[in-house]
């Protein structure tokens, strides 16, 4: 039982990594199992929910917005409810992928990119979609804060304007547009103009909130499911009271355990070996081989 945050996590695959190695008759006997605290304690009124992690928080927050909500897309279709949330996970990973780019560049910038088909490594192609990008970037910014201008070129992309007398310049480089995330986005590029392009907004009970993209979609989905609860991070599990630890981590009747199974016994050792041991380079090698494969990575 360790905490549900990336620490407790660390801290698990030690205890995994000992028992594989130390006591595996435990792991063939079916006798080693995972607690699994929650993360988040949600509270509205009398109301309580614990949540294990960051993904069961956001889809209860989901689920709470879903029930006052209609999205409009730019192709005039209204979609609520059910249908709704079937296109959540398309609009999740155009928002999480979106994020992953906006390291070095302002969030609503690359999702500006992305609808006008900006992010893509073939120059050519880069360079027909210039006008249209700077007419997304202008129609996205105060009025005051137009006059965008970009420029394509075996550098990457260079997006500048001047606000009130003060330059601003962001660069998108060539390993940006040549990597997962923007190939993603790009060959998405038919539906998310379909959806997204011009005239979209959401719906919220009787307001009606104009968007420019996906991300703002989520965003305000997420803030609209938030709206009236309390919602509390257990940073450890010593922050938590004793009748919160048995009643979310410990009673038999209530608890959530993860069974620890090995398949492929020689695969596995293998595994911690290289995760796990003394030697630097197969280490290296791992991560440099999938690096592309990982949507989430923790430093």
């Amino acid at each position: 039982m360790t905490d549900a945050d990336v620490d407790g996590s660390h801290i698990r695959t030690l205890l995994l990594t000992f028992f594989f190695r130390q006591m595996p008759e435990l792991i063939e006997r079916g006798y080693l199992y995972i607690a699994q605290p929650p993360l988040y304690r949600a509270k509205r009124g009398n109301e309580e929910r614990y949540l294990k992690d960051d993904a069961a928080l956001e889809q209860y927050l989901l689920d709470k917005a879903l029930n006052n909500a209609a999205f409009v897309y730019a192709d005039g279709k209204v979609v609520s409810g059910a249908d709704l949330e079937a296109d959540l996970p398309f609009i999740r990973q155009a928002t999480q992928a979106v994020s992953r780019l906006s390291n070095r560049v302002p969030n609503w910038i690359i999702e500006q990119a992305a609808l006008a088909g900006a992010l893509t490594s073939d120059l050519e192609t880069l360079q027909q979609r210039i006008p249209d990008l700077q007419k997304r970037l202008d129609a996205a910014s105060a009025e005051n804060e137009r006059g965008w201008k970009a420029v394509a070129s075996t550098d990457g992309l260079e997006l500048a304007r001047s606000v009130r007398g003060v330059g601003e310049v962001y660069r998108i480089d060539p390993n940006m547009l040549a990597g997962g995330d923007a190939r993603w986005l790009t060959n998405q590029l038919d539906r998310l103009v379909r959806e997204f392009g011009t005239g979209v907004s959401l719906r919220l009970e009787s307001t009606e909130l104009p968007l420019k993209g996906p991300s703002e979609l989520y965003t305000r989905l997420l803030a609209q499911g938030r709206r009236g609860l309390a919602i509390n991070r257990f940073k450890g599990l010593g922050e938590m009271n004793d009748e919160q630890l048995w009643e979310t981590t410990l009673d038999p009747a209530m608890r959530t355990l993860l069974q620890v199974k090995v398949g492929d016994v020689e695969e596995a050792g293998q595994v911690f070996t290289t995760l796990m041991g003394d030697v630097v380079e197969p280490r290296r090698d791992f991560i440099v081989g999938n690096a592309l494969k990982v949507a989430n990575l923790d430093v």
